[in-house]
This record gives structure tokens, sequence and C-alpha cells, in this order.
């Protein structure tokens, strides 16, 4: 059988993208259009469904590295703040745009919160969502 772990990352969040925008519990706010992902950014993204990509991108982190928390994601899509004649720093991802996400993710019963540790691990129904997804890519 294939699992997330055989199939290529950008296939399978561009087809789990898909997936998750028919999921009726997953939807962006209305800040999230004009909100950057983070501090090294200098715009917010572009893309339209980008909300979709963040959370398919999460699910497959979780799947991967599970249990993980808000801080260690905000390092994983932080990246290089320029800071004009200084030289450039590494910055953290926004919190809050991982925060709902993760809150979405476990209303729609796809990510819980870990007892043991402070983190959040994927649960049988998002292991489910995305084994079937690269399922679906490998072919």
């Amino acid at each position: 059988m294939v699992t997330v772990r055989d199939v290529d990352a950008r296939k399978l969040v561009w087809a789990a993208k898909e997936e998750l925008k028919q999921v009726k519990d997953i939807k962006p706010p209305d800040w999230s259009r004009y909100a950057k992902s983070g501090v090294s950014r200098q715009r917010p993204p572009e893309q339209p469904d980008f909300w979709y990509i963040r959370g398919a991108s999460l699910m497959r982190r979780i799947y991967l590295d599970g249990p993980v928390g808000v801080e260690k994601l905000k390092t994983f899509y932080g990246g290089r703040k320029r800071r004009r004649t200084k030289p450039a720093r590494f910055r953290k991802s926004s919190g809050s745009v991982i925060r709902k996400l993760l809150q979405q993710l476990e209303t729609a019963g796809f990510v819980e919160k870990d007892k043991k540790s402070s983190g959040r691990k994927i649960t049988p129904k998002g292991r489910k969502f995305l084994d079937n997804t690269a399922n679906k890519v490998a072919k």
C-alpha cells in the first residue's frame, strides 16, 4: 500500500488541497486574504487557495513528525528576514495561521491533541485521508 512517505510531497499537497476544499469544516477566515504568513514575508500570500495548501502541508508535516506543537511548526514554516543593510536572520512563521488551521483540522477530525505531549497528532481518519490521497497520486 502506498503511504505519504512514498509519493512526491508537492503532488501530495496539491491533491490533498483539492480534497480539503470539499471538507465543510475548513474555511479560510476573512483576515487570511490580508495577513502575511510570517514576519519574514513582505506581502500576504498571492494564491487564492493558500489556506487549503497550508492545511494540507500541515497535515503532512504532522503525519511525518507528529506529535508536534505550534512552536515547532512555526519554526518549520519560517524563513529569512531581510533587514536592509544588516545581515538577514531567521524568523518564525505566523502562529495565528497555524493555530487556526489546527483548530479547524481538529473539528474536521483529522488532528487531535496528544495527551502525553503538548503537541498534536494525526487521527486514524486523518491518516486514512492522507494515505488515500497518496494512493491517488501514485496512480
